[in-house]
């Protein structure tokens, strides 16, 4: 009878090992069968589903581009497309970050105008080295955002009517600096700014990518730029939990000034000019910008790769639709529509994740 016991347990094993091999051997007919075509479409939906809404926008344009143009998808206009909209997406930088606390600038644009114009005009009419007039001109931008921090935390104005009346002011300065003259001819090096390529990339190019990986590294990585998703979540929480929220906002709208001064740089070393009027009429494609990005404009979301994403976007479509002849009048249309689409499937992202 012990015997029999021994037996029984000794055989126990080797069924099961048995009952392995076969599980085993059917294991590929099994997952075979379970990959049928459905499962495989709804895997790669979930896949697509998975990616953010303005990365698939900017797969479909250039999809779209690509086969109406045999010019598009080439090394020399995807580069040209970077280069060009070097400026935008160094300004769209600092847009990002005061949107990303619930703010606003509007004066952009004309702080870029001012910054630049100012430069040129300590270079032309007092003489200095042109290094230096480089340096207070972008001290001039930094100096125009502390004004917009000051107005909208001490002085408690709303941002948005406090960077329009800086956005007026600066326009006005811009043009009374030089009478509303252009200044030309700057130094060959500031020149070679975006003209000089690098590995076959653009210098400015590299430059406005520069700085989004540097905002994208603080943003993730540096416990103040974390301290932005708190303050425009909600900044009296942000304020109880010991963040000095004052110092924090002024301090983003001296980065959004001093980053329209870098883009002022680019633009004027593109054009060999300085123009009063330079980036005025960039406001809109800015916020344009950071909003087809998937920032909210209440503040609290947003990221410097979907904002890259967005200014890809807006420079896809500005250089496509120039390839294809379409009339410039047509093409402001076609970024009011993309803006209404990204918010739209931007929320409707937003409630499938809720759900």
């Amino acid at each position: 009878m012990g015997t029999t016991t021994h037996q029984a347990s000794f055989g126990e094993p080797s069924a099961s090992r048995g009952d392995q091999q076969v599980q085993n051997t059917a294991s590929p007919a099994t997952r075979t069968a379970r990959t049928s075509p459905a499962d495989v479409r709804s895997g790669a939906v979930r896949a697509l589903r998975a990616l953010p809404g303005p990365l698939l926008g900017l797969i479909a344009v250039m999809i779209v581009f690509s086969i109406l143009s045999p010019y598009f998808f080439t090394w020399r206009n995807l580069s040209n497309i970077v280069s060009q909209n070097a400026d935008l997406g160094i300004m769209a930088v600092g847009a990002a970050l005061v949107i990303l606390i619930g703010g606003i600038d509007l004066s952009v644009g004309s702080n870029l105008a001012l910054s630049l114009m100012v430069s040129a005009w300590l270079f032309r009419s007092a003489g200095l080295p042109f290094g230096l007039c480089v340096v207070i001109g972008l001290v001039t931008g930094a100096a125009v955002g502390l004004v917009n921090g000051i107005l909208s935390t001490y002085g408690r104005i709303q941002p948005f009517v406090a960077t329009l009346a800086t956005m007026s002011a600066c326009a006005g300065l811009a043009l009374y600096v030089t009478n509303g003259n252009p200044i030309n001819d700057f130094p060959d090096w500031y020149l070679a700014l975006t003209s000089t390529p690098v590995l076959g990339i653009p210098l400015e190019g590299l430059i406005m990518v520069a700085i989004f990986v540097l905002a994208a590294f603080w943003l993730r990585f540096r416990p103040t730029g974390r301290a932005l998703y708190a303050i425009g979540g909600n900044a009296e929480v942000a304020r109880l939990s010991g963040l000095n929220v004052t110092r924090i906002k002024i301090g983003v709208y001296m980065i959004a000034g001093l980053l329209a001064a870098v883009a002022g740089v680019i633009v004027g070393s593109r054009l060999d000019s300085a123009q009063p009027t330079a980036g005025t009429a960039d406001l809109l494609n800015v916020i344009a910008v950071v909003v087809i990005g998937g920032a909210s404009l209440s503040g609290g979301s947003g990221g410097m790769l979907n904002t890259f994403i967005g200014l890809l976007i807006i420079g896809v479509l500005n250089n496509g639709m120039s390839l294809l002849n379409v009339s410039p009048n047509l093409q402001p249309v076609v970024i009011g529509v993309a803006i209404i689409v990204a918010v739209l499937t931007d929320r409707a992202s937003r409630s499938r994740q809720g759900s």
